[in-house]
């Protein structure tokens, strides 16, 4: 049975196991480096939990970790999706929705009127996933990937 679990800071274990498995398991996925998070402790993992306003969820599948994902609020009433990961034993499950779903949710619980992410070029199972609940490309240019040339695919969903 699949659970969504909103995460505290009290559950930095919990974070720290699903966010190094994603790192692991999608290094092409993610403009972080397992090697920059995999010797965090405590410290670093809760301070990112604690981040004002923040929601974290962890999807259990028959209570084992399969998926993340966060929002972080913004201003101008945009919040943002961030770190979005099911693992393989449960993708085609619909977690991912399931997990956006909830980021939604809370954005407009939080009065965000516009939900936006930013996507490495190429990672196309995300991009569906993505365009699949109502995002769409805005043509911004995103952050500059470590290569020096790529940048991020920033993509939104209107939300009110």
């Amino acid at each position: 049975m699949l659970n969504l679990r909103t995460v505290t800071i009290d559950d930095w274990p919990l974070w720290r196991e699903v966010r190094l498995a994603a790192l692991a398991e999608a290094p092409h996925a993610f403009k972080s480096r397992l090697a920059e998070w995999h010797s965090g402790g405590e410290e670093r993992w809760r301070s990112r939990l604690e981040m004002p306003g923040s929601y974290n969820i962890v999807a259990l599948l028959d209570d084992q970790a399969v998926g993340m994902a966060a929002g972080v609020p913004g201003d101008n009433g945009i919040s943002e999706l961030r770190s979005v990961w099911v693992g393989p034993k449960a993708r085609g499950r619909g977690v991912g929705d399931q997990l956006i779903a909830a980021v939604e949710t809370w954005a407009l619980r939080s009065d965000a009127r516009t939900l936006k992410l930013a996507v490495i070029p190429g990672n196309e199972a995300a991009i569906a996933l993505y365009r699949r609940n109502g995002f769409v490309v805005t043509g911004e240019l995103g952050s500059l990937l470590s290569d020096g040339v790529t940048r991020e695919q920033l993509m939104e969903k209107a939300l009110r």
